[in-house]
């Protein structure tokens, strides 16, 4: 059992370290977190959607940046949109589960907004969707997969795939991005 931990762990080494070899996504990690910087500077919020694991690891940016990271400065508006369960169950009940996010976006989102999905296929319905509706509005989109981005890579503005097929190596991946764009925002805004 000792050596499968040690390659469980591997593993995420692995995925991670074929990120850092990744001029072009790091790139795309710097150009996310300016975007999102500057929709703070700006007065916009940032929206975060996701299922499952992933819906776990949109509350937990979220809270980075509404909450705080690192440093004690003001919140920055950020939510995850599944965290109201009467709205969730009632939309679900009421129109299905395909348009739990489209609506609150069509209905809270703005242009200058970022909408981050969430997803380690790329391919969730109802984030596809939420994306749809959130161009419509204008608002800037990031999404963050596997390694094929799925549906969602061409919806998105910004892609921020992670190159693996392992979903428990891509949600480890993707809150390590996520954590590096709240550490860099936070440092932008707040000149720590």
């Amino acid at each position: 059992m000792q050596q499968e931990i040690r390659n469980i762990i591997q593993a995420s080494i692995d995925v991670k370290q074929r990120i850092i070899s990744d001029p072009e996504l790091i790139t795309k990690i710097e150009q996310v977190t300016n975007v999102i910087a500057s929709a703070f500077a700006n007065g916009n919020k940032v929206l975060f959607c996701g299922n499952g694991g992933s819906a776990a690891d949109a509350q937990h940016l979220a809270a980075e940046f509404s909450g705080r990271f690192y440093s004690d400065r003001d919140p920055l508006p950020s939510e995850a949109l599944h965290c109201n369960s009467s709205y969730m169950t009632a939309v679900a009940n009421d129109y299905g589960y395909d348009v739990v996010y489209s609506r609150i976006v069509k209905g809270t989102g703005k242009p200058g907004d970022v909408l981050v999905g969430l997803s380690t296929s790329g391919n969730s319905v109802n984030i596809v969707k939420a994306l749809e509706v959130a161009k419509k509005i204008g608002m800037i989109c990031v999404v963050l997969t596997g390694e094929g981005g799925g549906k969602m890579k061409d919806m998105a503005d910004y892609l921020l795939n992670v190159p693996s097929t392992d979903t428990p190596r891509i949600q480890e991946s993707h809150i390590m991005i996520g954590h590096i764009i709240c550490q860099l925002v936070e440092e932008k805004l707040f000149n720590k």
